[in-house]
Order: structure tokens, then C-alpha cells, then sequence
């Protein structure tokens, strides 16, 4: 699907917030949700900032900037 896709999906779905899943390097699922207004065609392109550090086996305190994309 592409961007305008998913959101229009969600319009029509009345779709309240959307859950990003991922996974970390051991394997184990990550995920956080967002209100659906923060979905936008942009954040398909720019994702959606994380802290890495709080994650197993990612990014030190010192690197840990890091963005998941939808």
C-alpha cells in the first residue's frame, strides 16, 4: 500500500491510532503506538523518532538517535 493508501484506509475505517512494530536485534517485538493524526504521508518518509539506547543491543546513551519508519 502506499502512503495515501494507509491513510485513507484509516479515514474510512474511522482508524483512532496505528501500532509500529519492530524487532530488536535479540529478536524480541518492540512496538509504541501513535494517534492516527500523527500519521501523515511526511512521517512515511521521515519516520518517527526513538531513543535506541533503551533498546538491547542498539545504540549507546552517546548514539542513540534513531528513527523506525512505517
Amino acid at each position: 500500500m502506499t502512503p495515501k493508501e494507509v491513510l485513507a484506509l484509516c479515514r474510512s475505517r474511522e482508524i483512532q491510532a496505528v501500532d509500529l512494530r519492530f524487532m530488536d536485534f535479540p529478536g524480541t517485538q518492540k512496538h509504541f503506538t501513535i494517534p492516527v493524526q500523527e500519521l501523515t504521508e511526511r512521517s512515511f518518509e521521515e519516520g518517527f523518532g526513538i531513543d535506541g539506547s533503551s533498546l538491547r543491543g542498539w545504540q549507546a546513551i552517546n548514539e542513540s538517535d534513531m528513527l523506525v519508519l512505517p
